[in-house]
């Protein structure tokens, strides 16, 4: 467990690779952690959606947690959510018991809790795991916004110290931001096309699809916007657009699987109901990752 202060900067959302007869692949799981943190990334945060967990056993979560924990010296963010509040609680333990610096906590999913189930949901495991947590809210895949009082209230729970925002809401994140500030509390986007316009209005930084397969461009936009020189993350930020986009031009996070193989660092395989990239997401990432491959990655062009 590594010592932290503040969830800020950038947090790449890691995918886990797959063999080609759907067991996870560890080796390539601890190469890509350490190329990531070799790259200046702030954190990694396996077994998020990105990493495929909802089609992962309980067993094979927490042995991934583990293995980007051996692997790294950066802090690890572990994805422990869950639609059930038992359930979520049981593995944001073993989570914590790994090693996980913090955790997050997608909202529970298909439920469609009112908000003061949040706030019971989300009290029932920081009471129980001491360990800092980031409330995850992504209404396009549970169904159910978490609104900013919501959000307030639960950022007075000592354990309770970020919010994900993927609503697609600045002033929803605006307002968020303005309730929290007598708190210990970070905002991180959780969409990349948002994360300088979240940055402006007091966000600390992201948790990244495209930090992946773009991490020291990611961590000079990011840096940038934290040092107000916006000019210069205005840049980098349209410099990377093309990227955002075309990380989901199909279903996160098949995409980005298929960049990484591009890139040499993985394959595209993803577990069912998943599909691998089409024949023509492939051509497309290919012409665009090319205008990518540059000397001077990180640098804006």
């Amino acid at each position: 467990m590594t010592d932290f202060d503040t969830f800020g900067g950038v947090y790449p959302a890691m995918c886990t690779p797959f063999h080609d007869d759907g067991s996870i692949d560890f080796e390539t799981l601890r190469a890509d952690a350490q190329r990531l943190e070799s790259a200046g990334v702030d954190g990694l945060v396996p077994m998020g959606s990105t990493g495929e967990s909802a089609t992962v056993s309980h067993d094979e979560h927490i042995e991934v947690i583990d293995a980007v924990i051996d692997a790294v010296d950066v802090p690890v963010i572990a994805g422990s959510g869950s639609n059930n509040t038992a359930e979520a609680l049981s593995l944001s333990q073993r989570a914590a018991d790994a090693g996980a610096d913090a955790l997050l906590l997608i909202s529970p999913y298909y439920n469609k809790p009112e908000q003061r189930g949040f706030i019971e949901h989300y009290e029932t495991i920081a009471d129980e795991v001491d360990v800092p947590q980031i409330v995850y809210n992504v209404p396009s895949r549970t169904g159910q916004n978490i609104e900013a009082d919501t959000v307030a209230q639960l950022a007075e729970h000592e354990n309770i110290q970020g919010f994900k925002a993927a609503g697609g809401d600045l002033n929803q994140v605006s307002e968020i931001v303005e309730k929290t500030r007598d708190e210990e509390f970070d905002v991180l986007s959780g969409n990349d096309g948002e994360t300088l316009p979240i940055l402006s209005v007091g966000g600390t930084g992201c948790i990244s699809v495209a930090a992946n397969v773009e991490p020291e461009r990611m961590s000079g936009m990011v840096q940038a916007a934290l040092d107000e020189d916006y000019a210069e993350a205005r840049a980098r930020h349209h410099d990377l657009g093309p990227l955002f986009r075309g990380m989901f031009w199909e279903t996160n996070p098949i995409p980005v699987k298929a960049a990484l193989e591009i890139r040499g660092n993985g394959n595209g395989n993803v577990r069912s109901p998943l599909s691998e990239a089409t024949p023509e997401t492939y051509d497309r990432l290919e012409s665009l990752l090319a205008e990518y491959d540059d000397p001077y990655a990180g640098e804006a062009r």
